[in-house]
Parts: structure tokens; sequence; C-alpha cells
């Protein structure tokens, strides 16, 4: 009893908390999952010469391929942000931030790195739960009626968009052997499972949100990092990182885990049961009138004819 009163009591919070902010919600979400893609699209402009010079270094290139690496993820990243955040072309934007992802992980070999690799997959689940959300419902044959339990693509996109930004909290877990680790990896484990499989989505994902701001404010703290120094780069990326994964939460937060998750599956059940209650509580008159006989024939054969009579 406990426990349900304490489940009650947080969902009850979360509710209220979806009630204020559902105006600012989606915009303040869009413009964390675009954080690092902003970021990074201004680095590339500050830093030019170090980015060219390294992609220069690592591949042998030229200077001439190195230069076209950098235009690219100068413009395809900044132009992506700008279309995203003024809400035209979202798609496009999208497939274009999609492919500069995968040029990346390339370059940068982050692709024999599995702590990056997760991190850059959890980044396109945000993306995609962005794509699915511009995503219109398909119609169906008759207009103005919503389609019964359609399983469009735009709902498989949320579904692997929820499952890719548990990525992220996998590069989160500690394997120590103190108690604080051991409990935050249980807490954790079982928030981003609750978040995969769509089970009190929204709660679950506020609470992963809380937990996110808190080690990304506390171990990520590159303000605190001379410029000049290379770890001063590093935990930026890593910050503008995790707040887009933040972002991509706060969507999941305001739009929903979609119709491929446990919570609509239990609306679905809960709908179904109201509709057939509703059924069998309205009376069948049909099925209760009785063939008459002979005598109630002959009876309202003579109220007829006395009508018949009073009327002549």
């Amino acid at each position: 009893m406990a426990h349900n009163s304490l489940m009650s009591v947080a969902e009850d919070v979360a509710d209220q908390f979806l009630r204020v902010t559902k105006r600012y919600l989606p915009h303040v979400a869009r413009l964390c999952l675009i954080s690092t893609f902003l970021e990074d699209g201004l680095r590339m402009w500050l830093q030019w010469r170090e980015q060219k010079d390294y992609i220069e270094a690592t591949w042998s290139c030229g200077a001439f391929l190195a230069s076209i690496f950098v235009i690219l993820n100068l413009l395809g990243q900044l132009g992506g942000c700008v279309l995203i955040l003024s809400r035209n072309f979202v798609e496009y934007a999208c497939f274009g931030l999609f492919g500069i992802i995968g040029l990346q992980t390339i370059a940068y070999s982050i692709l024999w790195d599995p702590k990056f690799l997760m991190r850059n997959l959890a980044l396109g689940g945000g993306l995609l739960l962005l794509l699915a959300e511009c995503r219109v419902a398909g119609r169906t044959v008759f207009a103005g009626v919503p389609s019964v339990r359609e399983t469009s693509p735009k709902q498989y996109m949320q579904l692997g968009g929820r499952v890719l930004l548990v990525l992220m909290f996998m590069t989160l877990l500690h394997f120590d052997a103190n108690f604080f680790s051991i409990l935050q990896n249980l807490v954790g484990t079982a928030l981003i499972v609750l978040v995969a499989v769509g089970f009190k989505t929204k709660l679950a994902a506020l609470t992963l949100v809380i937990w996110l701001l808190i080690i990304n404010a506390s171990f990520n703290a590159f303000w605190n990092i001379p410029s000049h120094k290379p770890m001063h780069d590093f935990l930026k990326y890593d910050f503008f990182q995790t707040t887009s994964v933040i972002g991509g939460l706060l969507l999941v937060v305001a739009r929903g885990p979609g119709g491929v998750s446990m919570d609509e599956k239990k609306k679905e059940c809960v709908n179904d049961r109201r509709q057939t209650h509703k059924s069998s509580s309205v009376p069948n008159y049909t099925a209760r009138r009785q063939p008459l006989g002979p005598k109630a024939r002959q009876v309202n054969a003579g109220l007829l004819g006395q009508c018949s009579v009073r009327r002549e």
C-alpha cells in the first residue's frame, strides 16, 4: 500500500508538471536536443584550422578534402539547427543531422570506441523522436475518424528512439563495489528498462532527466577548466551531448511513448472494458418482444374497430 501511494503521489507530481509546462516543454526539448549540433558547428567555425589539420593528419586526405569535411560539418549542423528551431523542413534537417553523426563516427574513429558509439546512437535516438514528432498520422478511410490500433511507422520510430536513448545510461554505469554505485546502477537500470518498454514512461523519463541534469552539472563542468586545456573541450563536448539526450527524454515526457508501449496497451485494455460494459448495460428491447397470441390479436382488432367507429 505504501508503495502504491508513493507511486500515485509521484505520478500526480509528474502530471502537474506537464500541465504547467505543456506549452513550453516541446520547445525546450528541441533546443536541448540540437544543442550538441549547435555547439559542434560553432566549434568547427572557431577551430577551423585545428579541425582541418586533424582530419588531414589522421586520414592523409590533403588540405582540400579536409576543408570540405569541415565545411560539411559546419553548414550541415548549423543549417539543420536553424531549420529545426524554425519548424521548417524538419524531416530533411533530421536526415542531414543523421548523416553528420555517421560522418563523424567514421572520421573520428568513434566506431571502435563503445562508449562514444553508444552516445552517438543515443543522440540518433533523440533525432528519431524528433522525426517521429513531425510525422503526420496516416489518413483513414473516413475523414475525421482516427484509425483504431494502427501500428504506423511513427510508432516504430518512437519505439526505436526510446531504445536508443537509454544507451546513454549504459555509459554511466559504474561497476564498483561500494553501496552508492550499486544503488545507482540498480535504480538507473530499472528506469531505463521502464523507458524502453514504455511502462510508466513519462514518470521514468522525467526521473532520468533530473538524474542526468545532476550528473551533467557535476561531472561535465567544463566552465571550471581553463579553455586552453584539452580537457575543457572534452568536457564541453560531453556536456552538450548529454544535454541533447536530455532533450530527447523531454520529448518522451511531452509527447508520450507512442503506440508500441505498455502504457498504450494498458489504455486500449481500459477502453475495451468500458466499451464492453456500455454495450452490456444497454437494454435489448428487441429480444424482449414476444409474438402476440390469438386473444391478444382479437383484443387489438376490437380496439382498432372502436377507434375507427369513433372517427366516423
